[in-house]
């Protein structure tokens, strides 16, 4: 990867870190409790009262589910009658290395459903390849385990040949899940690959897949949403389940634009 690719990099995680949006009215929070012992007590009232306000709109209102919607309602799932891909790609963020390299045991993290389709789908296809793209995403040497080992390990467990399996361990972004993996295959043209990643997801995978000349066929897991408008209108329970709903989707639509800014998708808002 370029120096520009490892900038992107470290510069989207500390970015991130300050933009999220239950971080930033945590903040708020704390730095109002502070000022309430100070002459500046008004203005910690304020803050105060804001950063709650945020956090009890964020956690318990269908926020989430409303930047999520535009989102999964982007690519449906395949049909019964969807024909035999070459190969099935699917996207890390599923599993936790770290977890697995300390207890000894394959452990998912977020977003199972990418394995546990990615499973169904090549027992579907017995004569695809499964395509694994996942490094390690930490910022940190300390933590720098390639989640595709911990995939290797859980899908020779659930039975996975492992002479179908395909792994590509130095990505840490979907840019370069998209590249990397289309060196590492080198998908001939008119050849059908299934691209496996949560369903909110997909509009920008499957825009950098795209833009990186890559044509796949989008195979959404992981919903979030049940697509139906009544919920739509509820309260979300627990309230951790709400922010970090709307940290996730805020964070993926702050993808979406920096990835289109910066030219490695397509459009805005990828479709079909």
């Amino acid at each position: 990867m370029t120096f520009a690719n490892h900038v992107f990099f470290y510069l989207s995680k500390i970015l991130w870190w300050f933009a999220a949006p239950s971080n930033v009215l945590t903040a708020l929070v704390l730095v109002g409790a502070v000022l309430l012992f100070t002459r500046w007590s008004r203005g910690g009232r304020r803050l105060v009262v804001a950063g709650a306000l945020g956090l009890a709109v964020c956690g318990l209102s269908p926020l989430g589910l409303w930047l999520a919607t535009p989102l999964e309602s982007r690519f449906p799932i395949p049909g019964p009658d969807l024909a035999a891909p070459i190969g099935i790609i699917v996207l890390g963020g599923s599993m936790d290395p770290l977890t697995t390299a300390a207890r000894g045991q394959p452990t998912m993290g977020s977003a199972p459903g990418r394995i546990t389709e990615a499973v169904a789908l090549a027992r579907r296809f017995p004569a695809a390849r499964l395509v694994f793209t996942g490094g390690s995403a930490a910022v940190f040497r300390g933590e720098a385990l390639d989640e595709a080992g911990a995939a290797e390990a859980l899908f020779r467990q659930l039975g996975i040949d492992p002479a179908r399996l395909t792994l590509e361990r130095d990505s840490r972004n979907t840019f370069e899940n998209a590249v990397l993996t289309r060196a590492l295959v080198q998908p001939r043209p008119g050849e059908t690959w299934l691209l496996v990643t949560s369903a909110w997801h997909m509009p920008r995978s499957f825009g950098i897949f795209r833009k990186a000349g890559w044509t796949v066929i989008a195979y959404p897991t992981d919903f979030e949403t049940r697509g139906r408008p009544g919920e739509l209108w509820r309260p979300i329970l627990p309230v951790s389940r709400g922010l970090d709903l709307v940290d996730r989707m805020v964070r993926e639509w702050l993808g979406l634009l920096a990835y289109r800014l910066g030219g490695r998708s397509d459009a805005l808002l990828p479709g079909p």
